[in-house]
């Protein structure tokens, strides 16, 4: 059975997240492309030699490693967000800063293997919770940070996120390893 998300409108997010969700093309099975993705930053991710986790395309960005710890860590955050509104919590949920989970991650301390399966993980949860969502639920809206945010914007969020981090990895990583920046993203 395929899982539709409604797209979310400008008014169910923050302006910011708008850039990342208008990457997500329109599917018939969302859950069904969460899989997609994830096989295609797997090939991706593939690409580069386990010692070329701690690549960076400028002294000042972050490394192969860090990107998919990045990718982890926001996914986590943001599902746990789609889950406190898919039952109804309104509480509002306080702002985050992604970039000081970074360093505080010690990604580069790890194999890009064990990244990558701790990303796999997290991709699973969050596909087994969109599956497992109420039909009625994705509209439903709380408090994050300072904008009124639905769940379906956050699933959003976390597919176009994935993508546009894809994009970088291909555009200005890989070209430092020697090879193309290969085509399409799932």
């Amino acid at each position: 059975m395929s899982l539709v998300i409604p797209r979310p409108l400008p008014t169910d997010h923050h302006p910011s997240f708008q850039a990342e969700i208008d990457l997500v093309p329109h599917v018939d099975d969302f859950g069904a492309m969460l899989v997609e993705q994830l096989v295609a930053t797997r090939i991706l991710l593939a690409k580069f030699k386990s010692v070329q986790g701690n690549v960076r395309y400028a002294p000042d960005k972050w490394s192969v490693l860090e990107v998919v710890g990045h990718l982890a860590d926001v996914e986590r955050v943001l599902s746990y967000r789609a889950l406190r509104i898919l039952r109804g919590d309104a509480t509002p949920l306080p702002g985050f800063d992604h970039d000081a989970y970074v360093p505080a991650g010690q990604f580069g301390t790890r194999s890009l293997v064990s990244m990558l399966e701790e990303f796999s993980a997290v991709r699973g949860a969050t596909i087994s919770l969109v599956h497992g969502a109420p039909d009625d639920a994705w509209h439903r809206r709380t408090m994050t940070g300072r904008t009124e945010t639905t769940a379906a914007a956050l699933l959003y969020l976390i597919a176009g996120h994935e993508r546009h981090h894809q994009n970088l990895l291909r555009e200005r990583y890989l070209p430092l390893m020697g090879q193309t920046n290969g085509s399409g993203s799932a």
